[in-house]
């Protein structure tokens, strides 16, 4: 699988000591949508994204969302265990500071990284946590999913040490959205 190198980053799901491990029930779902519920699961199965799990202690739900096209979103329910995390103290940049940097250029480039979430591994040792149930088994995310308490500082700690040298020069960084900058007033 590619993706942000484990020696970069890799996503950690620190619980404290004293967490109550929670399994939520299955939520039913009608039939309808539990079959697109398996084919958006079967796809995310065919990239790696996610892999079976058995036996593991945190169980989350399945919270299909419908768009407007008529598809679905998969999230996940993962408030108990981001219950359980600490917060990662990792700084999030000041808007207003990314504002003034770049005021100065005439030409931005911003870039969305697509699916940036997805491209950080989760710990082996921690992706059981992320389980969730289906009406055809228990997964687990090995890459680090939208959701996760954390999930915003791992990814802009690895922006940081990606693009450190370019950071407030030609640059700005903020989560998953990229700001290129070019000609200088």
């Amino acid at each position: 699988m590619t993706g942000v190198a484990p020696h970069i980053t890799v996503h950690n799901l620190v619980t404290k000591l004293d967490a109550k491990l929670v399994k939520q029930k299955p939520r039913p779902m009608k039939p309808k949508v539990a079959l697109m519920v398996k084919e958006e699961v079967m796809k995310l199965l065919q990239v790696g994204f996610i892999k079976p799990v058995d036996y593991s202690q945190w169980v989350s739900n399945i919270v299909p969302i419908l768009k407007k096209n008529g598809k679905i979103h998969i999230c996940i329910d993962f408030r108990d265990i981001n219950k359980a995390c600490p917060k990662d103290d990792f700084p999030l940049p000041s808007i207003d500071v990314i504002v003034d940097a770049t005021a100065r250029f005439e030409i931005l480039s911003l870039m969305d990284g697509f699916s940036g979430y997805n491209q950080i591994r989760i710990s082996k040792q921690d992706q059981a946590k992320t389980t969730f149930i289906t009406p055809w088994g228990t997964y687990c995310y090995v890459v680090m999913p939208f959701g996760l308490k954390n999930a915003g500082a791992t990814y802009q700690r690895a922006m940081k040490y990606i693009f450190h040298d370019l950071i407030h020069k030609i640059m700005e960084s903020y989560v998953d959205d990229l700001l290129a900058n070019a000609r200088k007033h």
